[in-house]
């Protein structure tokens, strides 16, 4: 199923400006995020593409690209998908390379070795594998459109720059980007009898 199509009704001029001093924000610190392996490639309204990469392992990945739609902004909140790196298309649940895992902060259970694993929750939220998945967070169109967000409105965030474009990257950069530690490879190892000499 494809995203819906958020129309303008506000103002376009009035949501560009916004949007221009979110683009300029950016650009004005661009190559300390640069540093931080986020790489502004559009800004053209009302869409921003970032691609975010994990610069901390050996060689360098790129992890997802963040498509942000600042459609009616800052009537509406902007809409945030994570998308793929190079055709910009957005991820399904079921292929999402990260889904940005936060601790709750609770103890899930105890190793063996006495060490606790802390429960985790996912801010990227999607119904099943083919289901477009969005980021569950105060700030996000997906997020405020929700039923079950109905009690928390954007009003209540919006002074508090919840929407802007430099808070939503921190957040993925954060929970998706930043913890992962390497390259993992997975085989898949079969077990079968070495036929051995055949007898005569």
């Amino acid at each position: 199923m494809a995203a819906p199509v958020e129309q303008q009704y506000v103002d376009p001029e009035v949501s560009r400006r916004k949007f221009d001093r979110q683009v300029a924000d950016f650009r004005a610190l661009e190559r300390d995020y640069q540093a931080k392996g986020w790489f502004l490639v559009d800004a053209t309204f009302p869409d921003v593409f970032v691609v975010m990469a994990a610069r901390q392992v050996s060689p360098p990945a790129l992890v997802t690209g963040v498509l942000i739609d600042y459609t009616n902004y800052d009537v509406r909140p902007p809409s945030v998908r994570l998308a793929d790196p190079f055709t910009r298309e957005p991820y399904r649940t079921g292929q999402l390379p990260t889904t940005l895992r936060r601790s709750t902060g609770k103890i899930h259970s105890i190793t063996p070795d006495g060490r606790p694993v802390m429960e985790a929750e996912t801010l990227m939220q999607g119904y099943s594998p083919d289901s477009l998945p969005f980021l569950c967070l105060p700030g996000v169109r997906e997020y405020h459109d929700h039923p079950g967000h109905s009690g928390d409105a954007w009003e209540l965030h919006r002074a508090a720059g919840a929407g802007t474009l430099v808070r939503l990257l921190e957040v993925i950069h954060t929970y998706g980007v930043a913890p992962v530690a390497g390259w993992q490879v997975q085989f898949n190892p079969r077990v079968g009898f070495d036929p051995g000499v055949p007898p005569l």
